[in-house]
């Protein structure tokens, strides 16, 4: 493991910013800051659902990305800035809110940074800004190289790594970026795409489709990023994946937990015959965007088997067996009221 960065010493003694904190990542990154006894300071906009958070003490400040102000503000007088906002909504038939969030709200906050002299950035990125290796495993040095077939979702996310990487070469930006892979567990309060289906999959609902994705704990991905803030070097990335799973065996893990059979599974022809006929009946009833698109599927197959050796040697990253996330995440759902469950 690397030794402690200079900047991590001097940022300890100031509070930490989490950006985005009411989202997945973003929460579990505050709850482990609290934990630790850090002063934690957020950054939510007004209108936010901020249930994951509302039992923590933390000093709110509110604003958004677009703002710059707002996010100046927020950082003024911080020591490290965990980033984690993003829109994931890959199905948008006007990508446009993509860039605006997931682009432009980063450079909004790497300038806001870059003005308040702040000791460390930690970014969470996406595995999607990995380059694809078909039939073996890629890692942090494999760079993106499938541009031409990436829906805008994932080119908004690689404009914003190359940002943030850019930013560090140039501006001396003390920036880091988290590569992580799709994320399950407890806590899921919104919920995520992914743990809602895995929570309708424990139902004995729904269907799984015949590929497979890397996964990683929630809990274990805010670790990584508290990892990072302490041991990471600037302008490094760190894939944050743990186990590369069908999403047949996933969800029958899932079902197992409450006593039920496997889901029906659809393989993948199927499946973009049943997305072609959905985007037809939404242009033909004049809806405009659907979740049951071809990007969605082409997204569910197209990530392979990722080396998180990285994170594990540099950071001293130890993520837990998928089994243990699946039993707390179902678990965790369970115990929700019926009326948000």
């Amino acid at each position: 493991m690397n030794e402690e960065c200079a900047g991590y010493r001097q940022s300890v003694e100031k509070p930490a910013l989490v950006v985005g904190a009411n989202g997945y990542m973003g929460s579990q990154t505050t709850r482990q800051l609290v934990a630790t006894g850090r002063k934690v300071r957020v950054l939510v906009r007004k209108n936010s659902n901020t249930a994951s958070i509302d039992d923590l003490p933390v000093e709110r400040c509110y604003g958004d990305v677009l703002d710059i102000g707002s996010l100046r503000a927020a950082m003024q007088g911080c020591g490290t800035v965990f980033y984690s906002v993003v829109d994931t909504r890959a199905w948008l038939t006007d990508p446009t809110p993509l860039y605006r969030c997931n682009v432009e709200g980063l450079r909004n906050a790497i300038e806001a940074a870059t003005s308040c002299a702040i000791d460390r950035f930690v970014f969470t990125s996406s595995m999607a800004t990995i380059g694809r290796k078909p039939g073996d495993t890629a890692s942090e040095e494999d760079e993106f190289n499938w541009w031409e077939r990436a829906p805008h979702y994932i080119r908004s996310r690689v404009e914003a790594e190359n940002l943030l990487l850019g930013a560090c070469r140039e501006h001396n930006l003390p920036g880091i970026a988290l590569c992580v892979a799709n994320t399950y567990g407890p806590e899921d309060y919104q919920p995520t795409p992914h743990g809602g289906l895995l929570w309708q999959a424990a139902k004995g609902r729904g269907v799984a489709l015949d590929c497979a994705a890397p996964t990683v704990d929630i809990r274990d991905a805010a670790a990584a990023a508290l990892l990072a803030e302490r041991f990471g070097a600037t302008g490094e990335r760190y894939i944050v994946a743990n186990r590369f799973i069908g999403q047949v065996e996933l969800y029958t893990m899932a079902a197992s937990q409450l006593g039920r059979q496997a889901p029906r599974t659809i393989g993948l022809k199927m499946a973009y015959v049943m997305a072609t006929i959905s985007e037809w009946l939404a242009k033909l009833t004049g809806k405009k965007d659907v979740q049951l698109c071809r990007d969605s599927v082409f997204l569910s197959e197209v990530f392979g088997p990722l080396d998180n050796s990285k994170a594990i040697d540099d950071l001293g990253w130890e993520p837990r067996p998928i089994e243990d996330t699946v039993r707390d995440a179902i678990a965790w759902f369970g115990q929700r009221p019926k009326s948000a469950a």
